[in-house]
């Protein structure tokens, strides 16, 4: 039989754990999809990582922000879906969803839907490792030390896998007239 003290922790832990679904639920799922292409999966994810933090919000450490400790969970949940091997034989259909990754930029506000998409479908065909670095830094305003804390790299990998997309972004998108590459 609980007391009412282990029920109140309860209650509030629920509550807590209610307030990050709210406040970080549909930028986790973004993050999600932009890792494994697909819609439900990013969905598994997201659940899975909910009930992880439920699991360890006792042993949250408060070293990094809610924000930072969640993100890294749904980075670490989304490598593994990419390096099971059911998800390896599964082929996405699935079509990139401009208002689906929200991007917001001064940048991207400029750019008709066409370039826009056109650049997103760039950053989802660089190698895994280039983008999440873009991802967490153009996408979700992560600074290069809270990606280094999320992803658990030293800061200057950040920095080279950063100027490495950037320049194989630069690359891919060159020949097709993107209005980003002409600055």
């Amino acid at each position: 039989m609980e007391t009412m003290a282990e029920h109140d922790v309860y209650l509030s832990k629920e509550k807590l754990l209610e307030s990050l679904i709210e406040d970080y639920g549909t930028e986790l799922k973004r993050v999600a999809y932009l890792y494994v292409k697909d819609h439900s999966l990013s969905e598994d994810i997201i659940q899975e990582v909910f009930i992880n933090c439920y699991h360890h919000l006792d042993s949250f450490r408060q070293e990094s922000s809610y924000r930072t400790w969640l993100m890294r969970i749904t980075v670490n949940k989304s490598k593994d879906a990419l390096k099971r091997w059911s998800f390896r034989k599964l082929i996405s259909k699935a079509e990139i969803e401009p208002e689906l990754l929200n991007m917001h930029t001064p940048e991207s506000d400029t750019v008709s839907g066409m370039e826009k998409k056109e650049l997103i479908q760039a950053v989802l065909t660089l190698p895994i490792k280039l983008r999440e670095v873009i991802i967490l830094f153009y996408y979700k305003d992560f600074s290069i030390v809270e990606i280094s804390s999320i992803l658990q790299l030293n800061e200057n990998t950040i920095k080279t896998r950063l100027f490495r997309a950037r320049e194989k972004l630069r690359t891919k998108l060159e020949g097709s007239g993107n209005l980003w590459t002409n600055n």
